[in-house]
């Protein structure tokens, strides 16, 4: 019996395919916020998920290091690998929180009970500028005031929320045993992901290839590979990077004398993880801090900080994540601003690997379109190309 041929030809089904994708695109930027409303409902239940991928993304790399190469030739290298790795990780985030909590704690209640007589020194501080370098006071003084008026307002925000949230000890009670719950949960499903990535990677792509054709599988999996590396070498380097600028901010801190060390070099350093914009974001705060408290320190701190983000963005950065993005200044820019605009600060985060995701893969397409049509990126003949044109030209 004769096959009844199929009403649809494959270029139809591919337009047909474009035009559906354009009215789902049409609907999700028309219903953009409700659209978001709804991923954010979804990211929070499976949010405990979530961080435990992040974290076995994480520690996967160390955690395959010590699999590799220190329990290589033991029975169970995978589990004592992950022993390890959380060992070792528990024993750090451990020091780091007994050393710099109760610092940075005891910093920011010293500079909110202070904060009044900061605001006096402030203020005879301008009016000795003012009087010895006869300067017109009206408008100094009004930007003081406004200044003032700002960081006083923000200090009793801060002192209210404080007070008003006290009383409410039973929703505070609530919030912290949902939170323990999640981040156990969270914990236990990043053991279960490592602890199964064996089996877990080998299951997914027997699922692609049994599914989708096998070139295209085989493609789907190359872009995979591609974006994990892309994805690890980034966040890892910037990690690490991170720490020592965050290091080193307090070293020069100390060597300064700039107040509320431990607090600065924390901002700086957990901010710097945001490629480009990140210790702009970090100085902003600690600059108005430093400006109520010693306006001389807030002068030093601003030349510290702009001799790290120079070192930073032409020495250790560079040496650091080399070129893991493949991306230029300018792409890197356009990344952060806008995945950061959508998502915030986890776009700002990761903005930059995922746009060098997408611009690898709109890369391999112009080439692969460039190489079909025989031309090159100013639309010259290839010289292969060429020259096969004139081994078949009849008039040669």
């Amino acid at each position: 019996m004769q096959k009844k041929p199929w009403p649809l030809d494959t270029r139809t089904v591919s337009n047909l395919i474009v035009v559906l994708v354009g009215i789902l695109f049409y609907f999700l930027l028309y219903r953009f916020g409700e659209v978001r409303e709804k991923i954010s409902m979804v990211a929070g239940v499976l949010s405990p998920f979530i961080v435990g991928f992040a974290i076995a993304y994480l520690l996967n790399t160390p955690t395959t290091f010590f699999e590799e190469k220190v329990y290589g030739s033991q029975k169970h290298s995978r589990a004592l690998a992950i022993v390890t790795v959380y060992l070792l990780a528990a024993a750090v985030l451990a020091i780091l929180l007994n050393l710099i909590l109760p610092q940075v704690w005891s910093s920011a209640v010293e500079l909110v009970n202070n904060m009044s007589t900061y605001m006096r020194g402030l203020d005879a501080f301008v009016q000795a500028l003012i009087n010895r370098f006869n300067l017109e006071g009206e408008g100094i003084n009004e930007m003081l005031t406004a200044y003032q008026d700002i960081v006083q307002s923000l200090t009793d925000l801060a002192i209210d929320k404080v007070r008003t949230s006290l009383p409410q000890i039973w929703n505070l009670g609530v919030a912290l045993g949902s939170g323990v719950v999640s981040a156990l949960t969270a914990f236990i499903a990043s053991i279960y992901m490592l602890s199964g990535k064996n089996r877990l990677v080998p299951q997914l792509k027997k699922l692609i290839y049994a599914a989708v054709p096998k070139k295209k599988a085989a493609w789907f999996l190359e872009v995979c590979g591609q974006a994990n590396r892309i994805f690890v070498g980034f966040i890892n380097g910037k990690l690490i990077d991170s720490a020592i600028i965050g290091v080193l901010c307090f070293i020069l801190n100390l060597i300064l004398r700039i107040p509320y060390n431990i607090l600065i070099a924390v901002i700086i350093g957990v901010t710097n993880v945001i490629p480009f914009f990140g210790p702009i974001i970090g100085a902003v705060p600690c600059i108005m801090i430093l400006i109520i408290v010693d306006p001389w320190a807030a002068l030093r701190f601003a030349v510290l900080v702009l001799a790290l983000q120079q070192f930073d963005g032409n020495i250790l950065g560079p040496k650091i994540l080399g070129d893991s993005t493949g991306l230029s200044a300018i792409w890197v820019l356009v990344s952060i601003v806008v995945c950061g605009g959508l998502f915030g600060f986890p776009g700002m985060l990761l903005g930059v690997p995922t746009f060098a995701v997408l611009y690898a893969l709109v890369r391999e397409w112009v080439n692969h379109r460039l190489q079909a049509k025989g031309i090159d990126g100013d639309g010259k003949p290839l010289l292969p190309y060429a020259k096969a044109e004139e081994d078949t030209d009849p008039q040669a």
